[in-house]
């Protein structure tokens, strides 16, 4: 397994990419120190896909309400199990089909940075989940300390792609008690979850905070991010910025009992939107981007 490494030219900051092992981003150190939660490390990621490090979640993020959806003009029954379906516990597709998915196709590295493809439309496999022949692009810069993922959806067919996905950055303050890390986050409108993890319908306003993340288990969703909004979280001297530059309206905030980790999650659109609608589209001839960084 390929793994390569992005280094800071004006700091100690590396991070590593696996593009045979779905893209993601395996580490985020600084002078050698992990900033990324391992949780059970790549193999799992490989073999079951266990999330770690920076996953991206494809071509929806978190859980969908049921086994079917009808979108753009296309219904599709997904099968858990096939095709890179995965199901949560109560037996939802979630996070895509992209695990580990190792057809990406490497197309401009250098010492700080790196672009990578996909063809999702010359899969037939990914095509009977999403049937939206487009070309996905994962380009990552690390400068300044700030590792920056730009993501471009180009259709490829005649047909409008809608954009769901999102990435799970697992963060992690190293030699600092979980107990004690601060969070940060703007103003959001929060989604209020049933006991499926789907939105209710029900939403409050949130203002910005910040606050000890103590002993607290988190797994909230959130709409109306505006562009530039910071997420972060910092402790022992030493803090972690996620910044939803541009195309991430819509977030999730988890942080999973008993794991030292906590995820600001950059979303196209909130949880089930593919099925509920309120999606915004990659049209023929229109490519989308969606922009985020972490800083360290």
């Amino acid at each position: 397994m390929h793994v390569i490494t992005l280094r800071d030219p004006s700091s100690s900051v590396a991070a590593q990419l696996v593009p045979e092992a779905g893209m993601i981003g395996s580490a985020l150190t600084d002078g050698g120190v992990q900033l990324l939660g391992q949780r059970k490390g790549l193999d799992a990621y490989i073999s079951a896909g266990k999330t770690m490090g920076i996953p991206i979640l494809y071509p929806w993020a978190n859980r969908l309400g049921a086994n079917t959806y009808t979108a753009e003009d296309a219904t599709v029954t997904l099968t858990p199990g096939a095709n890179g379906v995965r199901a949560d516990p109560a037996g939802l597709p979630i996070h895509g089909v992209l695990a580990a998915y190792p057809g990406w196709r490497l197309t401009t590295e250098s010492a700080n940075e790196l672009t990578a493809e996909l063809d999702f439309g010359a899969d037939p496999t990914l095509l009977a989940s999403f049937p939206y022949p487009h070309v996905l692009a994962m380009s990552v810069r690390l400068a300044e300390r700030t590792l920056t993922v730009r993501t471009t959806v180009t259709a490829t067919g005649d047909r409008a792609v809608p954009l769901c996905f999102g990435y799970h950055p697992y963060l992690h303050i190293p030699d600092v008690a979980r107990g004690e890390w601060t969070i940060e986050t703007p103003k959001l409108r929060r989604l209020y979850l049933d006991g499926r993890g789907l939105p209710t319908g029900e939403t409050a306003e949130q203002p910005a905070m910040s606050r000890r993340l103590r002993e607290d288990s988190l797994d909230d969703g959130y709409d109306q991010v505006d562009d530039g909004s910071v997420f972060a979280v910092s402790g022992g001297g030493r803090r972690l910025a996620v910044c939803f530059e541009r195309g991430y309206p819509a977030a999730q905030i988890f942080a999973p009992p008993g794991e030292d980790v906590v995820c600001f999650e950059p979303m196209a659109a909130p949880t089930d939107a593919l099925r509920r609608g309120g999606y915004r589209v990659a049209r023929p001839g229109e490519p989308a981007v969606g922009q985020f960084s972490i800083r360290v």
